[in-house]
């Protein structure tokens, strides 16, 4: 069964009274073309209407949507030939990492990124996608292994954030991300990141180090969740929507803000409504900005990476005039 969120349902119950007059047309032979081409125009109206004026909680509402395109399908949908890696060689596999090699558009390319599951059972085998120090390492190795065979490497962030107990802590989570940070930004290959759901966090920047980074339009990326946010701030996780407006954890936000480069369109209603052509949307662009990258010698693109990173949050100060 279809998840409809609170905002979904007065488009979501109009779609399903159209499928239930076409179905009726066609049992008893009657001409509703009329009707239903009516009842299709406002629910398209009402679509577009509710979609041109999300609020920021909205948005983290689809970005975490359980029906949302995930990492594997993905890949499934946008590369061919892929085989997927396993393990970091220093302690063991980590099912929150998808890791492999594959053919994007006839270039061999490393996939990486934060794996969800569809279903509880799933979703717990993979920690919901919150990935352990043993899932950072084995990315990293990854990543060493494309500079080594000239591979570029595409990363697909969707983590709540990276796993915080205490078994990832003993084994060096905080040395892990740190190190994915160091050598995401040395490596001699173009790096696209892609954030396609939730941006959480030491989880995101550890696949987030890229020549290009691309989100997708309800996507969202944040040092932190609105929740953990507001139980800092204010001792009240209720204040979660409060925390998300704080936050500009938005897609457009971090464009204006020259966090990302580019915002992928969805389909109207979001990627969870027609991952196909989500995914289509997804190729066009990530098509254009590797072909470009591939052009790029290896030493300006490590050059262009860190001054690119030593951009982000810089502050200028304007002295005020003297009384």
């Amino acid at each position: 069964m279809p998840t409809i969120l609170d905002f979904e349902r007065p488009f979501v119950e109009l779609e399903n009274k159209i499928a239930e007059l076409t179905s009726f047309s066609r049992e008893k032979d009657l001409d509703l073309s009329g009707e239903i081409e009516h009842l299709e125009k406002r629910a398209e109206e009402l679509k577009r209407s509710i979609f041109a004026n999300l609020t920021p909680w909205q948005r983290v509402q689809l970005a975490r949507h359980p029906d949302r395109p995930n990492t594997e399908e993905y890949v499934r949908m946008l590369f061919e030939d892929f085989i997927e890696f396993h393990g970091d060689r220093c302690y063991g596999e980590d099912p929150a990492v998808l890791g492999g090699i594959g053919r994007f558009n006839g270039t061999a390319v490393t996939v990486i990124g934060h794996r969800k599951g569809r279903d509880t059972r799933e979703n717990v085998s993979r920690n919901f996608g919150m990935a352990h120090p043993e899932g950072f390492r084995k990315a990293l190795r990854l990543m060493h292994q494309a500079e080594k065979f000239g591979r570029p490497v595409i990363t697909f962030i969707d983590t709540p954030g990276a796993h915080c107990g205490v078994g990832a802590e003993e084994r060096g989570q905080s040395c892990a991300i740190a190190q994915n940070l160091l050598g995401m930004s040395a490596l001699r290959v173009p790096i696209i990141v892609v954030v396609i759901g939730e941006g959480g966090s030491g989880g995101a920047l550890a696949l987030g180090v890229g020549d290009r980074i691309l989100m997708q339009e309800h996507a969202i990326f944040s040092v932190i969740s609105p929740e953990g946010c507001a139980s800092i701030l204010w001792k009240d996780p209720s204040r979660a929507q409060e925390a998300a407006e704080a936050l500009k954890l938005t897609a457009h936000d971090l464009l204006a803000l020259g966090i990302v480069d580019e915002v992928i369109p969805e389909p109207l209603g979001g990627a969870h409504r027609d991952p196909k052509r989500a995914a289509a949307l997804l190729r066009e662009r990530m098509v254009q900005h590797l072909e470009t990258l591939k052009r790029v010698a290896p030493e300006e693109l490590v050059r262009s990476r860190c001054a690119k990173f030593r951009q982000i949050g810089l502050v200028s100060e304007e002295a005020g005039e003297s009384g």
